[in-house]
């Protein structure tokens, strides 16, 4: 495994996935839904709550390592922009997938406020994307 592509991916995770975390966090504070997906994530899966943010902070990493091994290189386009268009195929199958095993149903349809939590978790996913493009963006 090319030890320098590990790096930017474990760098990357964690850097885009705190940004994104923060974010996550404040949206509250900015009109958005109430978006902590670590508490989700535990109470989901009965777990404590700092283990469900812990999974979250993985996940991010997981998906850090798909950019970085298999995409990153692949696309000719500004690394920002890169990242978010990669972003989207992770917020996509959260919205299919996740959300529906948690009970928020298909892009979000159960939530108290459907259109705020795809716009919001959209916009939470397109930071992670930017910022895993910018921090990863060298060779």
């Amino acid at each position: 495994m090319d030890s320098k592509k590990l790096k930017q991916a474990l760098t990357g995770g964690i850097i885009a996935t705190s940004v994104m975390t923060m974010i996550m966090l404040a949206a509250p504070m900015m009109g958005m839904p109430d978006m902590k997906i670590g508490n989700m994530m535990a109470g989901f899966m009965g777990i404590p709550v700092w283990l469900g943010w812990a999974m979250h902070l993985m996940i991010g990493i997981v998906w850090a390592m798909v950019y970085v091994f298999l995409i990153k290189d692949r696309l000719t386009l500004n690394p920002a922009i890169k990242g978010m268009l990669f972003a989207l195929l992770p917020w996509i199958l959260m919205q299919l997938m996740v959300m529906p095993m948690m009970g928020m149903g298909v892009f979000s349809a159960n939530s108290p406020n459907p259109v705020m939590m795809v716009v919001g978790t959209m916009m939470g996913h397109l930071v992670y994307g930017l910022v895993l493009g910018l921090s990863t963006k060298g060779e």
